[in-house]
């Protein structure tokens, strides 16, 4: 050992670069997930509006064991298929009950889904690279905000990574054993790869054979040969994919809002309007997924944009290429689109993880330029300020806001700062591989917590479940009531009180209780007027229960929601 290393403490210089033989680096990055993917996985309330439309709609499977037909409340929702309500409701079955609307149980497939996605992204690294470049950039996709915001929200994306990369890692096998790197792919390699297709469909439509087609044209085109491709089974595996996704398919667009159904919803009113414009306001031109990626691809995105440029140099590597055919046409044509959402890229980040991991170890092993060298001290000097600068903000903002916090916030914000230190250390000492892999661990743990301190504790984002709660308080002693909600329709307050949930007006919210004996109405400022006018001289027989002044955060404007009960006997 050096006495550069002897100098850094041992838990910097051992965390990461020690354990990369066996099974030790499936359990070290297992650890990590859980450290970066559990906190504020129950402590976080559902967010608007597609975690809960998705939660609404799965709840709904449950309650009327209808696992076909996607609906919310009494609307069809047939934009994506139903793959991830399934693996919710598997969930929700074994975790919870329906009845809790416990928004945790929703989640843990998408927990699973980002776990399963780190330890792939290692296993395709340990066949592209060398294990270190594979447990670094596993690492770094664990670490990356974005993974990490996806890992705690009920929605399709993190389960997709997993099986993208479910996917690629065969296609990867086989590209390989084609340029001569290693024996021929069995037929094991070819069978995951098109059930991992399937899952993928089943998932979230075309997106999964989209970025498989368009790696292979782009291998096919770079190398101008594409024999290779014929290895993958289609005879028999096209078929077997065929007969695991298109059954759901038929069912669906069988029902009874039509014979077209499913596929032809998804085309007019999902498909379509994303290519022809900005669908929900939710336009950019490109270049904006280059930009998002400075937060979303953080704290791996200082190597990225130089990674990819030393990669395109030496794009003759078939490991490299197969990286770049599988970031560059999917990333050209998403920057294309002209609706964009930061989520979109995020199957191929595991592919901009590899190629920035592969490049900071040639520029470790001294196999690259001093500039490259001097730009990874800048990158690890651009982490350790960044870090320091959350792990500020997460130790200051609970204090002066008064969010609720506890002791494993703080240990893991005071072991992340630790972390920092001995990347220091270690940059001091000139031990780069500490300073990087250490920047990456601090990094994470700092995102993840600043999520689950921050943003779950600050309460004004949170008026829906506020109010949800005012509710649930009032009728703890008997059946739950049918709230009727008048002026804030978000999703995520009909998923917590229920599906039999009323959106109307004021007028309606007030009709609702004095129709009802055992009754709630929430009321949205604007609607009080209305609502006030229709109680005319029965005011006396509702109550207000609470007033609750928040953010309605998916309009990015404050909202005041009055709660209101009846538990007479109606006249």
């Amino acid at each position: 050992m050096s006495a550069a290393a002897k100098k850094t403490p041992r838990l910097g210089r051992r965390l990461l670069v020690g354990p990369t033989e066996g099974w030790k680096p499936y359990a070290l990055l297992t650890l990590f997930c859980c450290i970066l993917f559990l906190p504020g996985i129950a402590s976080l309330p559902p967010l608007d509006r597609d975690e809960a439309r998705f939660a609404q709609a799965t709840a709904q499977m449950l309650e009327t064991q209808d696992f076909v037909d996607i609906r919310f409340q009494d609307q069809p929702r047939h934009k994506k298929p139903a793959g991830i309500h399934w693996l919710q409701a598997a969930s929700v079955t074994l975790l919870s009950d329906v009845a809790a609307r416990d928004i945790w149980a929703y989640r843990v497939p998408s927990v699973i889904g980002a776990w399963a996605a780190v330890l792939l992204t290692f296993a395709l690294g340990s066949l592209l690279f060398e294990r270190r470049a594979a447990f670094t950039a596993a690492a770094m996709l664990a670490a990356s905000t974005l993974v990490i915001l996806e890992a705690h929200q009920a929605k399709t994306d993190a389960v997709l990574l997993a099986c993208v990369l479910a996917l690629m890692l065969p296609l990867a096998r086989h590209y390989l054993a084609a340029r001569g790197k290693m024996g021929a792919a069995g037929f094991g390699w070819s069978l995951l790869f098109w059930l991992a297709l399937a899952a993928g469909i089943l998932i979230k439509g075309p997106i999964a054979p989209l970025i498989a087609v368009l790696t292979l044209g782009a291998l096919a085109i770079a190398d101008r040969d594409a024999a290779w491709i014929k290895g993958l089974g289609w005879l028999w595996g096209l078929p077997l994919m065929l007969a695991l996704a298109l059954p759901w398919f038929l069912m669906v667009g069988g029902g009874d809002d039509g014979g077209d159904g499913f596929v032809m919803t998804a085309i007019t009113t999902d498909l379509i309007p994303k290519l022809l414009g900005g669908q929900e306001s939710h336009g950019a031109p490109p270049g904006y997924y280059v930009l998002t990626m400075l937060l979303f691809f953080w704290p791996g995105v200082f190597l990225a944009w130089p990674a990819v440029y030393r990669a395109w140099r030496e794009r003759t590597d078939p490991a490299l290429r197969f990286c770049l055919a599988w970031l560059i046409p999917a990333w050209i044509l998403m920057e294309i689109i002209p609706t964009k959402l930061p989520h979109y890229v995020l199957p191929l980040y595991p592919a901009l993880a590899l190629v920035c991991a592969r490049s900071a170890i040639a520029i470790l092993e001294g196999a690259a330029p001093w500039y490259d060298k001097r730009a990874l001290w800048l990158t690890g000097g651009l982490w350790a300020l960044v870090g320091l600068v959350l792990g500020g903000a997460a130790a200051y903002l609970p204090l002066h806001f008064g969010f609720d916090s506890n002791w494993h916030t703080w240990f893991f914000i005071l072991f992340a700062l630790y972390l920092l230190a001995t990347t220091a250390a270690a940059m001091k000492h000139h031990v780069i591989t500490e300073a990087l892999e250490n920047s990456l661990i601090s990094g994470g743990i700092l995102t993840a917590m600043v999520v689950w301190l921050m943003v779950a504790g600050f309460a004004p984002m949170w008026v829906a479940e506020r109010a949800a709660q005012a509710v649930a308080v009032e009728f703890k002693d008997g059946p739950p009531p049918v709230t009727a909600v008048a002026g804030f329709s978000e999703p995520s307050l009909v998923f917590l009180s229920g599906t039999g949930t009323i959106l109307t007006s004021g007028g309606g919210a007030a009709q609702h209780l004095l129709n009802e004996s055992h009754a709630a109405a929430i009321v949205e400022g604007r609607e009080m007027p209305a609502f006030t006018q229709a109680l005319g001289g029965r005011a006396a027989d509702v109550r207000e229960a609470a007033q609750l002044s928040g953010i309605n955060y998916s309009k990015g404007k404050p909202v005041t929601l009055h709660v209101f009960v009846r538990k007479t006997p109606a006249k």
